[in-house]
């Protein structure tokens, strides 16, 4: 039985959705086209992603915007702590090293007059003059290799900013910290958005896959995921014994539940495709499919019996319903 002519189709039309969200307002990779050997192309990419994502359960990297600082004297104490207070190498975008506590005065000096003059301290509302970043990878994950993979992340995304970065591999999970001058050489300004960390994340993975480790940047909805993380403030002070207030550690707004339906039903479309073929490696997929949107927390809340119904798959010998 030969491959249904429209499963390319298919995959990236519904593998956009999980894999490739839109609304995106900064410069990304070209895609291929959606024509001849491109869209061909473009769903083996997406098959890949779809077994790395529920066949091997490939390990997912973490890119976080865990605050910045608005005047010298908050930028140089994130200095001291990222680095120890000088113990650990201080690694900058022209890739050469520090050391010590005198080194970490003349990097507070060279960012302070870098650019626009940054005070040492910043008046209310003031603009943030740095921005800190944390790339993360599971524990077991080789801490050179996250180190390298984050060196060539800022040499992409940080490109014309002064940073420096500092590899901690004595906790748990081996991460990254990287502090980027929010004003770049050339005067334009760093502000991340939602879509900007989407495609980091998307930066570090590729730069770690290059490395020969596994690791995916799919969105929380594609996972059927919806921790609500804490701001830093808010762990901060919840550290400190400061912290009022408490919210949900899921997300449960409107925008958060259409987001994992949209998901839930890209998954269904594509195991329904993917059941149909002759193909026993997509079929095997499917059934991989139909297992992962079983394990999905969020499934049951957003896969109504009437809508679970009408997508049900044709193929008797898929073995895990997929309307579930």
């Amino acid at each position: 039985m030969s491959q249904a002519p429209n499963i390319d189709g298919v995959l990236i039309t519904w593998g956009d959705r999980l894999f490739y969200p839109g609304n995106r307002v900064v410069k990304v990779k070209p895609q291929p086209k959606l024509n001849g050997g491109s869209a061909r192309q473009r769903a083996a990419a997406i098959r890949e992603r779809i077994a790395a994502t529920v066949v091997r359960r490939a390990p997912q990297v973490m890119v976080k915007v865990t605050g910045g600082g608005r005047g010298m004297k908050a930028i140089a104490a994130h200095f001291r702590y990222i680095s120890k207070n000088g113990r650990l190498d201080i690694e900058d975008e022209r890739g050469e090293t520090m050391r010590g506590k005198d080194a970490l005065h003349e990097l507070a000096d060279d960012w302070r007059l870098g650019g626009t003059l940054i005070d040492d301290i910043a008046e209310p509302g003031q603009r943030r003059e740095a921005f800190n970043i944390m790339l993360s990878m599971p524990r077991g994950t080789d801490p050179l290799t996250v180190q390298h993979a984050a060196r060539e992340f800022a040499k992409i995304e940080l490109a014309d900013h002064k940073y420096v970065m500092v590899l901690h591999d004595h906790q748990a999970n081996p991460h990254v910290h990287i502090s980027v001058r929010a004003e770049s050489k050339h005067g334009k300004r760093l502000n991340p958005r939602k879509a900007d960390l989407h495609r980091w994340r998307e930066t570090f993975a590729e730069k770690l896959r290059d490395r020969g480790v596994e690791a995916e940047a799919t969105r929380q909805a594609t996972r059927g995921r919806s921790r609500n993380y804490d701001p830093l403030w808010r762990i901060k002070a919840r550290e400190d014994g400061r912290l009022r207030t408490s919210r949900s550690g899921t997300k449960s707004g409107p925008q958060a539940r259409a987001t994992r339906t949209d998901a839930v039903e890209a998954w269904m479309q594509i195991g329904r495709a993917l059941a149909t073929t002759g193909d026993p490696a997509d079929r095997d997929l499917a059934r991989s499919i139909a297992v992962f949107i079983k394990e999905m927390p969020a499934c049951r809340s957003v896969a109504a019996p009437a809508r679970a119904a009408e997508i049900a798959p044709r193929q008797k010998s898929v073995d895990v319903d997929l309307r579930r």
